[in-house]
């Protein structure tokens, strides 16, 4: 007896399999089903990396925040009470603390605008204006991003002496310039100026990016229609470019609230606390041993941060 072999043809696009689904939907299950196993095998190094050298320490900082934990207890860790919100208090009633948070907010409220409008500036200026020497304009104006702080501290420090490059170029037009880093009215706006002198060269290059991807036919389109150079930065260029002043803004705030080396190299916080800053206040309390009290400190700037990155993106975002 012979057993004839069945002929079934597949079916038709459109109809479903034995198992009640497409034909194509089933096999592509099953594939992904092998495909985990190997996707979280690979995954898994960074996956422990990450819980160990990042979650887990900042969860043991979190603790620490509300306990008094300072450098005496590093050999008994068990030792240590849990005080609740007592540290977030005291920092928030330090006098020194206040007039860190202050600096900060100065130096943040100042600095990402300038930092901002060098950046577009700049982008501006390669994208449309410098037709010669582009690539040696963005390599000047990208290398202070990429050079050592130590680096830079040495060359404002000269310009910023007394008789340094900027006071003798103010003395030529009659104007007598202050002892830049120790005046406490002067210190901050010196500081400023390196910070938006090191940093505009990221959001050049940004902004470059941004302004490339500005459709030419938008452009030529309000030109034949009467507008002028300015109509059309301001009616078509900066509404295209608002997802990229977002993302500058973003990154470059976040930046300046943890601002430290600056003030570490030039002035050590001072004059008279003027360029201390909440990171430098920190990390001095890390250093007097105060764990507990340092973390909230961190943790307070941690707080601060989410709500000025939540601000840009509610006052900056894309309209839907």
């Amino acid at each position: 007896m012979s057993i004839q072999p069945t002929t079934e043809s597949p079916p038709a696009p459109g109809q479903v399999g034995a198992a009640g689904q497409p034909p194509d939907v089933a096999p592509r299950q099953r594939w992904r089903l092998r495909e985990a196993p190997a996707a979280w095998v690979l995954a898994l190094p960074f996956c422990l990396l990450f819980a160990a050298l990042t979650l887990w320490p900042v969860l043991q900082s979190l603790f620490m925040s509300f306990t008094d934990t300072t450098r005496r207890d590093l050999r008994n860790p068990f030792a240590v009470n849990v005080i609740g919100f007592d540290n977030y208090a005291t920092a928030l009633s330090d006098p020194t603390f206040l007039q860190a948070a202050r600096n900060t907010a100065y130096f943040v409220l100042v600095g990402v605008p300038l930092t901002l409008i060098a950046g577009l500036a700049a982008a501006v200026a390669l994208d449309k204006g410098i037709n010669r020497l582009r690539s040696f304009f963005r390599l000047g104006f990208y290398t202070p991003v990429v050079t050592s702080i130590v680096a830079i501290a040495v060359v404002w420090r000269f310009v910023l002496q007394p008789e340094g490059l900027l006071n003798t170029v103010l003395g030529w037009v009659g104007i007598t310039g202050p002892n830049w880093l120790q005046s406490q009215t002067w210190s901050m706006p010196a500081l400023i100026m390196m910070a938006v002198w090191r940093n505009f060269g990221t959001a050049m290059i940004i902004f470059l990016a941004g302004l490339q991807s500005v459709p030419a036919s938008l452009q030529e389109a309000a030109s034949i229609d009467g507008a002028n150079g300015w109509q059309r930065f301001r009616s078509i260029t900066l509404p295209l470019l608002r997802p990229t002043v977002l993302f500058v803004s973003v990154t470059t705030g976040i930046g300046y609230l943890q601002f430290f080396e600056e003030p570490f190299v030039m002035t050590r916080g001072g004059p008279l606390d003027s360029t201390l800053s909440v990171s430098m206040y920190t990390y001095q309390q890390f250093g007097f041993g105060k764990y507990g009290l340092a973390s909230a400190m961190s943790y307070l700037l941690f707080v601060v941060i989410a709500i000025v990155t939540a601000v840009q993106f509610r006052l900056l975002r894309k309209a839907d």
